[in-house]
C-alpha cells in the first residue's frame, strides 16, 4: 500500500523542467514589509523665471528713457529738477526774444537795455550819454545790476542740484570741471574770489555760478558776492563810456540804426557754436555709470 505524497511535493514534481539556454529567474523584489535603504534626495530644480506679460522670451530689456547722459539729473526727474531746467530754458528764450529790441535801444534808451540784459554796449552807451547830460552815472550803475545778475541764481541752483553732470554739459567748461577736486579742497579761498571776478574771467559767468553751487556756497553769500562783482564790472564799463563820451554815443547810435544787421550777425556767430556744443558727446562723471 502506497503512502500519498504531500501537495507541495506533487506541485514540485509537476513543474516543467527548465529549458536549456533559458536564464534563471532573478531574485524577487522585496515586498513592502522589507523596504530597502532610502536613496538620497535629488536636488530640486530651480523654477524657470517667469516671462513678463507682453514681452517675448529672451527679449532685451527696454532702455530707461531717463538714463541719458545728456540730461543733468539721474533717473526720473524730481520737481526741483524740472523747475530749474525749465527756468534755464526760459532764460535762453528770453535772451533771443529780446535781442533785437536790446540792440535797437542801445543808441536811444540804453538804460532800458541795461535793465533788460546788462549788456556791455548798453552800459557804455548809457555812461556816454550821462556825460552828455542825459542821466547820471549812479542811474547807469544801478540799472546794470539787475540785468547782469538776474539769471545767476538759476545756475547756482543747477550746481547745487546736479553738480559736475551739468557743468560738463556747458560750453567751455571741460577745463573747469577737470580742476573741480582742487576747487572743492580749496573751498571759499577759491570760490569767493571767483564769484567776485566772474565777469572779468574768460569763461561764461554761468560756469562760475554752477561751480559755486556745486562747491556748497550758500545762496545769500553767492548773491552778495555776485552783486559786488557785477558792480565792479559795470563801474569799469561806465568809466570807459564816460571817458569815450561823444565817440561812444556815435557808435551806439550806429548800432541802433543797423540793429537788424547786428542781430543777424550775432545769431550767425552764436548759433553754430551752440549747435556744435549740443552735438558734442557728454562724458559721464567719474565713478558714475551715467544713469
Amino acid at each position: 500500500m502506497s503512502v500519498p505524497e504531500p501537495e507541495g511535493a506533487q506541485a514540485a514534481d509537476g513543474a516543467a523542467p527548465p529549458v536549456p539556454g533559458a536564464s534563471a529567474p532573478g531574485p524577487s523584489a522585496p515586498g513592502p514589509s522589507a523596504p530597502g535603504p532610502a536613496a538620497p534626495d535629488a536636488p530640486a530644480e530651480a523654477p524657470a523665471p517667469a516671462t513678463p506679460v507682453g514681452r517675448e522670451p529672451h527679449a532685451p530689456a527696454r532702455r530707461d528713457p531717463w538714463n541719458d547722459p545728456r540730461l543733468p539729473w539721474h533717473g526720473k526727474p524730481r520737481t526741483a529738477d524740472i523747475l530749474c531746467w525749465l527756468a534755464i530754458v526760459l532764460s535762453g528764450v528770453y535772451y533771443w526774444a529780446t535781442l533785437p529790441l536790446r540792440v535797437s535801444l542801445v543808441g536811444t534808451h540804453p538804460v532800458v537795455a541795461e535793465l533788460m540784459n546788462g549788456g556791455t554796449e548798453s552800459i557804455i552807451s548809457a555812461a556816454a550819454l550821462a556825460r552828455a547830460g542825459s542821466g547820471t552815472l549812479a542811474v547807469v550803475l544801478l540799472a546794470a545790476l539787475p540785468g547782469l545778475v538776474k539769471f545767476d541764481p538759476l545756475y547756482w541752483w543747477a550746481g547745487r542740484l546736479w553738480g559736475e553732470r551739468f557743468l560738463t554739459a556747458l560750453p567751455g567748461s571741460r577745463r573747469v570741471a577737470k580742476h573741480m577736486p582742487r576747487v572743492q579742497r580749496a573751498g571759499r579761498k577759491f570760490t569767493w574770489p571767483a564769484v567776485v571776478v566772474s565777469s572779468f574771467l574768460p569763461v561764461p559767468r554761468a560756469i562760475i555760478g554752477v561751480v559755486a553751487g556745486w562747491a556748497g556756497m550758500r545762496l545769500i553769500t553767492f548773491l552778495i558776492l555776485d552783486l559786488i562783482g557785477a558792480l565792479l564790472w559795470a563801474g569799469m564799463l561806465a568809466g570807459l563810456g564816460y571817458t569815450l563820451g561823444h565817440h561812444a554815443v556815435v557808435a551806439a547810435q550806429a548800432i541802433s540804426h543797423y540793429n537788424w544787421w547786428v542781430t543777424l550777425g550775432i545769431v550767425a556767430l552764436t548759433v553754430p557754436f551752440a549747435v556744435r556744443s549740443q552735438r558734442r558727446p557728454v562724458a559721464a562723471p567719474a565713478g558714475q555709470d551715467g544713469g
